[in-house]
């Protein structure tokens, strides 16, 4: 499983990065007006920092617009993704970068009939929102269960599941046991999978008994 973190914070990016378990970022214009950084410029600084691929999203929601959008952006790096809805004209968008070569990830996905969509038009992602799911009453990992089975009839379906709306660990394991090929997760959420109280506390008994022995390696 691949690791995406969903976040346009560059020192963060920086910082998990550094671990050498990222594989990727993702983007959105939510998170980027938080960043309060010029986007294109942000984009490339990104494309800098990670080898993985790098999400950047549409702005417009036309077809022309968006197609020129798309274009502009995947000329900052190979690395980026241009992120488009899951609209048709999204995916008509979808079909012509991805038969152009550029990768392409298609967002704001709610459903396995839309996810077969995003398939056929050549998406490189598709991403599922779970969390949005589960806030709506709905069972935001049955989506995945259903498009990994589906995905994996085709031989010619190419696109990645990509999962996200994480909320906590617990989604990016049940992610990982369904087959999904990638999670993007906010910083703080991919941090907590290091966590586990028996960890410290083993540790903690380790430093206590080296101390103990008077030794030092080196």
């Amino acid at each position: 499983m691949k690791f995406f973190v969903d976040t346009a914070d560059i020192a963060e990016i920086r910082d998990l990065a550094d671990t050498g378990l990222l594989d990727g970022v993702t983007t959105n214009p939510s998170l980027v007006a938080k960043s309060g950084r010029r986007f294109v410029e942000l984009i490339a600084e990104i494309c800098d920092v990670v080898n993985g691929p790098v999400s950047a999203e549409v702005a417009s929601t036309d077809y022309e617009t968006m197609m020129a959008e798309g274009r502009h952006l995947a000329k900052i790096s190979h690395r980026v993704a241009v992120k488009v809805p899951l609209t048709p004209a999204g995916l008509k968008v979808c079909k012509a970068l991805s038969s152009d070569g550029h990768m392409v990830n298609v967002t704001l996905c709610f459903s396995p009939a839309q996810a077969i969509l995003a398939a056929k038009a050549g998406a490189t992602f598709v991403s599922p929102f779970v969390g949005r799911l589960d806030d709506v009453g709905q069972d935001g990992m049955g989506i995945i269960t259903d498009i990994c089975e589906i995905y994996r009839n085709y031989v010619n379906f190419r696109t990645e599941v990509l999962v996200a709306s994480i909320r906590n660990p617990i989604h990016i394991v049940k992610a990982a046991r369904l087959g999904a090929h990638v999670v993007t997760a906010p910083p703080s959420v991919l941090r907590q999978l290091f966590n586990h109280p028996l960890t410290d506390k083993g540790l903690a008994q380790f430093v206590e008994d080296w101390k103990k022995t008077g030794q030092s390696i080196l």
